[in-house]
This record gives structure tokens, sequence and C-alpha cells, in this order.
């Protein structure tokens, strides 16, 4: 008779992760960390296990921001932890709770940094203080439960984010006699708006003229889409959405301003906004039109970040979740009254449409046609740093399935990772993932682990042979472009190499090509070579002005 293997730190780490309702990790292992991944095996969590640990952060963001739910990231200590960093910095720009679990060294080199421990850090916390919510240090097996759980609920709580756990080896390993644990919570509060701050708000959306809406990615956050709608009807207000805020109101609704936010006809018609409700944004760069906007009316915003509250232009603030305080404005407001909300909005597409039109960029717009041809209405995309994705931030219908890009902090390698961790979440739809050849050149790698999970990721590249944004700022601003041109692979014989299908396509071929890839089992992989240029964007500053 064989007695039961004695359980350590490690099952203390996914047994909390277990109780906390997790259901999938995502990591990289390393020496140190092995009593986690070890672990693993004993639980029934799913591990999606990527070739770089930015890119299982990634993974981990887009997991977080399509449930809705905290995504574990593991990892090992030292290189393995820092090179989380860029993919924890996108998490906390744009709200995602990713929980990252890292090994350390073992307990007796903790802030010592003279050890000479393989990774060892002098001071690893330091690291993460400036780019998650907060960092967690356990020093015993007992620590581990509520620690994990500290953490869940912090990356719960709004603002929604990255958290930081880290674990020594030897805590990791050493035996405990702990029991399994079977009983942990994390209820993170959610701010209800306070009701003298819902009246007044009232107050003056009542007494408006002409009310606008600007929705962010707060609105996406808290579900409160259908709270939306029913305000700008009752209001016949038309409403914006932020990039981050795609998908927060229906594209083609007829008080729908689309997400031009680069456009100053779009700033132009905010700032004359005599009341403008602001949800769920900061108000920041991009949203902002590069901080060239300077409303003339009365602000009200509402914005679950306590910090970003009047942070750039001074509000009524109102510090609550989205969906609470727009269901209680919408149940405040007096509905009926005629504002021609959607004249104002269809007059503003046209002369936003007038404007494009004007800059000879069919073959642009064409090609963004294609995708949304191609990719169906309930399918999610995942948008590096590049042109197309640019476009795609004014531009595109984001319809039922979301459209998810790195614009909150900007970094390269985003799509094709974030797009994977997308699939682990729902393996029944399609996920579109797009890059330049530049920022594809990150997630090269990841292809293996499309194969070895099998997970139905379509990667669109378009090959513009070099950097493709930077080169038109570069030329814009310099005359001349240095460091942008760049050697590239036979992007479909190397993903053909990984066991991953893939096809060299060209604009006219491209929606019919990229439904195929969409509609096959699997990954794949489609290239465009193409030139692509930008739309003159029409804001008084910013880098490419």
């Amino acid at each position: 008779m064989h007695s039961a293997q004695p359980r350590n730190g490690g099952d203390l780490v996914v047994e909390s992760l277990t109780s906390l309702g997790a259901t999938t990790v995502f990591g990289l292992p390393g020496q140190h960390a092995l009593g986690t991944f070890d672990a693993l095996r004993r639980s029934a969590l799913e591990y999606v296990g990527l070739r770089v640990e930015n890119n299982a952060g990634f993974a981990a963001d887009a997991f977080a921001r399509v449930t809705g739910s905290v995504a574990p990231l593991l990892v090992s200590t030292g290189p393995g932890a820092l090179m989380t960093l860029a993919a924890l910095q996108e998490s906390a720009a744009a709200s995602a709770p990713v929980l990252g679990i890292s090994s350390q060294v073992p307990a007796a080199g903790l802030g010592g940094g003279r050890k000479g421990y393989l990774h060892e850090l002098v001071d690893q916390q330091a690291s993460f203080r400036d780019v998650v919510k907060s960092v967690h240090t356990v020093r015993s097996a007992s620590q581990i439960p509520s620690a994990i759980a500290q953490a869940w609920q912090a990356a719960l709580e709004a603002p929604c984010g990255p958290v930081w756990v880290e674990i020594p080896q030897d805590v990791l390993l050493a035996e405990t006699s702990v029991p399994p644990v079977r009983s942990l919570g994390a209820q993170p509060e959610v701010p209800a708006p306070r009701p003298e701050l819902v009246d007044e708000a009232v107050r003056l959306l009542d007494a408006a003229e002409r009310p606008v809406v600007l929705a962010g990615g707060g609105v996406v956050r808290a579900q409160a889409q259908t709270e939306l709608l029913e305000l700008a009807r009752k209001l016949d207000a038309p409403v914006a959405t932020t990039f981050g805020g795609k998908g927060g109101f229906p594209w083609e609704h007829p008080l729908s301003l689309q997400s031009w936010l680069e456009d100053r006809h779009t700033t132009d018609l905010l700032e004359q906004a005599d009341v403008l409700l602001v949800v769920g944004s900061g108000l920041g760069e991009l949203s902002s039109n590069y901080h060239t906007f300077a409303p003339r009316g009365r602000v009200i915003q509402v914005e679950a970040d306590l910090g970003k509250l009047e942070s750039n232009h001074p509000a009524l603030g109102v510090h609550a979740d989205a969906r609470l305080a727009l269901g209680a404005l919408a149940a405040g407001v007096a509905p009926g009254r005629e504002r021609q909300g959607a004249q104002r909005a269809a007059a503003l597409l046209a002369r936003v449409r007038e404007r494009i039109e004007g800059q000879d960029l069919a073959t642009e717009q064409e090609v963004l046609a294609s995708v949304r041809r191609a990719l169906p209405d309930d399918a999610a995309s995942f948008w590096d740093m590049t042109i197309l994705a640019y476009w795609a931030w004014s531009a595109f219908d984001p319809r039922e399935g979301g459209m998810h890009s790195a614009q909150g902090a900007g970094g390269l390698g985003y799509a094709f990772p974030a797009a994977l961790g997308a699939a682990a979440a729902d393996r029944s739809a399609p996920v579109l993932a797009v890059s330049g050849d530049g920022g594809a050149m990150y997630s090269i790698a990841e292809l293996a682990t499309a194969r070895q999970y099998d997970l139905p990721v379509t990667w669109l590249i378009v090959d513009d042979g070099g950097y493709g944004i930077l080169r038109e700022y570069m030329t814009d601003v310099f005359g001349t472009a240095t460091a942008t041109e760049l050697a590239r692979p036979d992007f479909p014989a190397l993903a053909e190499s990984f066991g991953v299908p893939a096809v060299r396509t060209s604009p006219e071929e491209l929606a019919a090509d990229l439904a195929a890839a969409l509609a096959a089992p699997g990954p794949s992989v489609v290239v465009l070579p193409a030139l692509l240029r930008m739309f003159a964007p029409t804001h008084l500053g910013g880098p490419d002005a």
C-alpha cells in the first residue's frame, strides 16, 4: 500500500489558485520555480506554456480581458521574472487583472544580494513596484494561501490590474503540514456612485442642449453596454468610444460617433458639447487627441480608478463602477427630449469620411474592410502596434467579438501571444491576431505554442519590410527614416516549419484567404505583403503632427 505523496509549498500555490476559481494558468518554468510546476500535474489546472515569459504575460493579459477573471502567470526568479515587465506594463495600462507568481532565491538570501544564488537580485520587488499594483513576498508555507488571496482581490479591485507574488525556492519545495486549501475567497469591492453626485449629474444632463458621451475602456470592463445605450437614447446624445472602449456602443447605431479620436472634427464636437459625459476614461494622450482637447462646457467624469478623476480636466468627478453609475443616470434623466443627436452624429461622420476620401487611401480602407468581412462577428481580434492597427483603432467595427490592442502601454509583440491567451479561454471560436513584420518577430517562437496546444488562432502578418509606423513618423519629422528597415524571413515557409499552415495573399485576395484560414481548425498564418499608409491626422501636437 502506497502512502500519499507529501505535499509542499507548490501544492499550496495551485490549491489556492483552484480555490479562488482559476482554471487556466500561463507561464514558463525555471529552476527555482520547479516546485510550483511539479504541483501543476497534481492539479486540475490547465497549463499553457509559452516560449518567452513576456509572451506568457501577454497571453495572461488577453485571458483576463476576455474572461473578466484573474489570469495566473507562473515564472521563475530573476531573468524569468524580469522578462514579464513589458507585458505587465500593458496589463497595468489596460486594467487587466493578471496575477504574477514568481519564485525567489532561498529565503536565507532574500534582500541580501551576496549569497551568489543563480538568478539572484538584491531587491527583485523593486523591479515590479512601479509596474504592478502590489507586491507580496511569502516567507513561509503558511503565508501562501492568504498572500495569493490578497493578491487576487487586489487584481480585481478598481482599478483592475496586475499584481505580483514571489515565493522562495525552498518554501515551494519543502514538505508542509498545512491542510489542503479548500475555502479561499476574494470579493473585490465595486464602487457605487454617491447619490448626491448622481443627482447633480442628472441635473446637468437634463439641462444640456448639446450633450455628448465619451465611453472608455471602463464601460467594456464593467459590461455596461446596455446601460450606456439606454442613457444615450434617453438623452438623444451622440456617443464616441475611445480606442480602449471600442465595443462599448453599437458601431452602426444612429447615435454612434464611432472612434475617430485622432480627427479634429471629433475633437471639435467633444469640445463644443455643453455637457460632456466621460465614462471609464482618464482622457489620456490618445483619448484627448494628444492632449489637444480643451472642453468648453461642463465635464462629468465617471471613473472607477480614483486616481484618474480630474487628472487631466476639471469635472464633476463620480468615483464609481461604470455599470452602476450609468444605470443610475439612465434611471434619473428625463426621457424624450429632442437634441438632434442622430443628426449631429451623421454630420460628424460625413465630415470624417470626406477628409479620409481626399487622401488617396483606398487600398488601406479596402484591406481593413476585407478583415472585417472575413472575421466572424463574434470572433475576438488582437492587434499589434502596426499601421493597420492604427487604422483599426479609428475605423474598425469590433462587433460582438471585441477588439483588443496594445495601445495601453504601446509595446510591440502583443497580438499573437495575446490571441493565444484568448483562444485558451474559448477554443470554440477562431481568434484573429494582426501584426506587422517587425512586431511579428517578437512572437515567432509562439508558433510552436500554437501548434502544441492546437489553438484556433489565425495570424495576419502585414509585411512592409520594416517598422512601418516609425518609418512614417521619422520621414514626416526628419525627412528620412533610420533603423526602420528590416531583413525578415519567409514567413509562410517559417510557419510551415512549425507545422502551421500558411498562405501569402494580396489585398484583392485577402478577404477570401483570411476567411478560409479562420474557418480551418487549429492555428494558421496569412501573410500580406503591402506598404500601407496612415491617414493624415488633424491634431495639433503629438508624434505624428
